[in-house]
């Protein structure tokens, strides 16, 4: 409304109105993004977090919202991810492990939940996937991953 050259009254009084009625509801506005986020586009919490913060929510109110995501969830939409990307994969099991890993880094995702995900999925694709997923450590690559982020 600013940028159309409406006065700072006009746009107080509306807002104000906005939220006597209820179409200005932050919270309600958090809880349906993550839920719409997180199960449409597969994103955790930290990308989640960054796109409440990055349209205006409030750290409390994020916070509240991003609650209704636990682990199990994280790590079950993870895990589906991965599933359907592999249909697709081609390469190595190390380079379709890294693209994996990445992927789901871009999304959010911990470095755990991601490795953990790529290398369960990688162990049921066939022989050569399982012998490079059972020599993967993945709490050693995790706290690696945290390490450098440090």
């Amino acid at each position: 409304m600013a940028r159309k050259e409406i006065s700072e009254e006009v746009i107080a009084e509306v807002l104000d109105r906005y939220d006597e009625v209820g179409i200005i509801d932050d919270a309600a506005f958090a809880r349906a993004w993550v839920s719409s986020r997180h199960h449409g586009r597969g994103l955790a919490r930290r990308a989640l977090a960054n796109e409440l913060r990055q349209r205006g929510v409030d750290a409390e109110v994020a916070s509240e919202a991003l609650g209704a995501v636990d682990d199990e969830s994280e790590a079950a939409i993870a895990r589906a991810l991965v599933d359907r990307k592999l249909r697709t994969a081609t390469g190595t099991p190390e380079a379709v492990f890294r693209r994996l890993v990445a992927m789901l880094a871009r999304k959010g995702y911990p470095a755990g939940i991601a490795i953990r995900a790529v290398k369960d999925a990688l162990a049921a694709r066939d022989e050569e996937a399982a012998e490079f997923a059972e020599a993967v450590d993945a709490d050693a690559l995790a706290d690696q991953a945290d390490e450098a982020l440090s």
